[in-house]
């Protein structure tokens, strides 16, 4: 079949009724859009009725999609699993399914059984690769304007000052956004978000720095949440440091530039880690390291916050948000030759 015949609806975690839109799955299902349309493959991107009235969405509702009027079914991102993901995969079975960037915590789950391929972001016993919304992230974030005095407006030249621990609260102290993570059923018994958000908030009450509530998640509905991944950017970028429970507060970090403290609620590590990895980044704090505590009166969280607002950390966020925009293109290039096959 030649490419002009070739349709592809993309989908994910947006695009379902009871699932969690975020920054991230918007980005990533933009970065699949991106590299199909290159290649000449026409694209729909499928909806929740929710993330159908957020600005700019277009596309069409999931609920909608004639299956009749596609080729292909691309899951983007987040984890590739339950019944809500094989529910998708089901109603579209006649096409050609594929999923990309997307995490696999368990192979024989009925998510990824579903689909006729799968392009993880990480998985068991496999390398894990950087987040496709990285690259969609990176130019969002190039768009917006520069704050002064904020970590992602820092030349690498002329550290900037950074709060110590003898003076709480005095003009030293920056600004740090916190991105929670709710319970991640797909990790089973290995989940430690309750134990993990109560130990870091505790953690976090007594640093130095202001501290601002943030999250990944979209909803269009009211002025309190976010609408778009652009103002979920555009709050981050206001941040001298993040510290994340999740896998998109890293990923959107390191893509504006401003260096973030991941924390993985997850026993033994989940994808929080995996994407640390991808990226080389240092500060990662284990819930064991957390639960267990550390040296100094903070713990192990102490030390990677002032090594991220200090200059190497402004500077590894720096070479991170340069390498960005080539995010999951070896991905894409896997899932384009597949449409193409």
């Amino acid at each position: 079949m030649s490419r002009r015949h070739r349709r592809a609806l993309v989908v994910g975690w947006s695009s379902v009724v009871h699932g969690e839109a975020t920054a991230g799955d918007v980005l990533s299902m933009r970065a699949v859009e991106a590299a199909l349309l290159e290649a000449g493959v026409g694209v729909d991107l499928a909806w929740s009725p929710v993330m159908a009235a957020a600005p700019g969405a277009g596309g069409v509702e999931l609920s909608a999609a004639d299956p009749a009027d596609y080729t292909d079914l691309v899951w983007a991102c987040g984890p590739l699993h339950g019944r809500a993901v094989a529910e998708v995969a089901a109603r579209f079975s006649g096409l050609r399914r594929s999923a990309v960037g997307v995490s696999v915590v368990d192979d024989d789950d009925e998510g990824p059984c579903a689909f006729d391929l799968v392009l993880a972001r990480d998985a068991p016993g496999r390398p894990a690769v950087r987040d496709l919304a990285a690259g969609p992230a990176a130019a969002l974030a190039r768009d917006l304007p520069v704050v002064a005095g904020t970590s992602s407006s820092s030349s690498s030249t002329g550290p900037k000052p950074t709060a110590s621990p003898s003076s709480p609260g005095g003009p030293e102290a920056g600004v740090v956004g916190v991105y929670l993570a709710p319970g991640q059923a797909e990790y089973g018994a290995r989940r430690r978000h309750d134990e993990v958000t109560q130990a870091l908030g505790e953690q976090l009450n007594a640093s130095p720095h202001a501290r601002l509530a943030l999250d990944t998640r979209l909803d269009p509905r009211g002025w309190r949440d976010p609408s778009t991944p652009a103002e979920v950017l555009a709050l981050l970028r206001r941040c001298d440091a993040v510290v994340t429970m999740r896998l998109h507060g890293l990923v959107l970090a390191l893509a504006a530039g401003v260096p973030a403290v991941a924390v993985d609620p997850v026993a033994g590590g989940g994808k929080v880690t995996a994407q640390a990895a991808a990226w080389g980044w240092p500060a990662l704090l284990s819930a064991e390291e957390l639960l267990g505590g550390g040296p100094g009166p903070l713990g192990g969280l102490h030390a990677r916050l002032a090594w991220a607002t200090g200059e190497q950390g402004r500077a590894a966020a720096r070479r991170a948000a340069a390498e960005a925009p080539a995010a999951g293109r070896e991905q894409l290039q896997a899932l384009v030759s597949a449409v193409l096959a």
